[in-house]
């Protein structure tokens, strides 16, 4: 696969990224496709953004095949998701590093307890576990991960 571009997301793709959002979301299997999810998702971009959120897309020649959110200041990476008909080409790892040059000495991130997927590939990506912690939002358990640079 070629590379896809990574670039700002626009608010007219707000629709589009919500249903990428959620297919891949729901192919960890923790969730089912529902209108109300999509509706969910498709409001919680934009509060998102105004809560610091530097939110980005992988585009494949206008199809949006994966997200990122950065909280930048927090040296957070808040969501990286790959569309499931993108996933195992390299794009998650492309993500990752678009990632490290925009936070290059820190990186937290929280996932799943029960998405193992995720957070074992995060630590083959050198990723530390550092505690689990409840997400009062959703009642998942949540995995706590830091990479830092060196």
């Amino acid at each position: 696969m070629p590379p896809s571009i990574i670039r700002p997301a626009r608010a007219d793709e707000f629709d589009e990224i919500a249903r990428a959002w959620m297919e891949s979301w729901v192919s960890t299997g923790l969730s089912q496709a529902s209108d109300k999810l999509l509706a969910d998702l498709r409001a919680r971009l934009p509060r998102e953004i105004e809560n610091g959120w530097t939110l980005f897309v992988a585009d494949d020649r206008g199809t949006i095949a994966g997200m990122l959110a950065l909280h930048l200041s927090k040296s957070y990476l808040d969501q990286l998701m790959v569309v499931p008909a993108y996933q195992g080409q390299s794009l998650g790892r492309q993500l990752l590093t678009f990632t490290r040059q925009h936070l290059p000495d820190e990186i937290r991130l929280r996932c799943v307890r029960e998405n193992e997927k995720a957070w074992r590939w995060y630590e083959r990506e050198g990723f530390v576990f550092e505690k689990e912690e409840l997400n009062p939002l959703t009642g998942f358990m949540m995995k706590c991960y830091r990479w830092t640079k060196g």
